[in-house]
């Protein structure tokens, strides 16, 4: 069921702009706060705007963000990782003090420190999230590697004449998948959570943006009256973030992943 949820979201995400019935960054203070109707299906926000084809569109910045945050840290961690466990040495040693030095703040409290540095756009969020994830990444590979370097068929290849490349790549790489592809589905739902938290505290899209976080702090204002407001963009954060992690947790038990 969380894999079914999942999948119609990530379908409503790719085709969004074949589904709209509104302009979502049209405002028509005329409509403002409208209740749902055939026009506009979950309503309209304070702006006048189509509640509905705004989560719509807003999906393809939050998840296409999110998506990208995830290649680009393991693009980054996998390879750190790799060189680092299998070389060690100064290298090794480098990376191990960054890695400590960024894991001495929490992962949200740090995102939100170079995020405010660099300045509130999608693609500062963006980097400052990868600054921080690409961490557990690198942790994960290293540890692996540690433990398989030392045995038989890595030191029978060394011994065997076989290079530093091809070993990584054709006897260690293999063995780092699994786990990184576990990793990669559990930190969905978290990326997604800073990417909204960030939007929401102003950090990430900015207005007219639709962005699901940005969204939650528009509609803020008016949750006593206008619940739906914010309810509607929560909902949708909240169905993302479990299904991700309940596919995590299923991966994770069905490769047999330790962690």
């Amino acid at each position: 069921m969380d894999f079914f949820f999942l999948t119609i979201i990530v379908i409503i995400t790719v085709i969004g702009p074949l589904l709209v019935p509104n302009d979502p960054y049209t405002a028509n203070m005329a409509e403002r706060l409208a209740s749902p109707s055939l026009t506009y299906p979950f309503g309209t926000d304070h702006m006048g705007r189509c509640i509905f084809s705004r989560l719509v569109i807003g999906s393809q910045a939050t998840l296409g963000i999110t998506a990208l945050v995830i290649a680009t840290v393991i693009l980054i961690g996998i390879p750190i990782g790799l060189v680092s466990g299998y070389i060690g040495g100064r290298f090794d040693s480098f990376v191990m003090r960054i890695a400590d030095g960024l894991l001495a703040l929490p992962e949200f409290i740090l995102a939100i420190a170079i995020a405010g540095f660099l300045g509130p756009s999608l693609t500062n969020l963006m980097i400052s999230v990868v600054l921080v994830k690409w961490i557990s990444y690198t942790r994960v590979v290293r540890g692996i590697i540690l433990s398989e370097r030392e045995k038989e068929y890595v030191l029978a290849a060394r011994v065997g004449g076989c290079p530093t490349w091809k070993i990584i790549l054709r006897h260690l790489l293999p063995q780092i998948i699994s786990p990184v592809l576990v990793l990669a589905a559990l930190d969905i739902g978290k990326v997604i959570l800073i990417i909204s938290s960030l939007s929401y505290l102003g950090l990430g899209a900015q207005p007219p943006a639709p962005e699901w976080g940005a969204m939650l702090n528009d509609g803020r204002p008016y949750f006593q009256t206008i619940p739906q407001l914010m309810i509607y963009p929560g909902m949708a954060i909240f169905i993302v973030v479990l299904s991700c992690n309940l596919i995590g947790e299923g991966l994770r038990d069905r490769l047999d992943v330790k962690g």
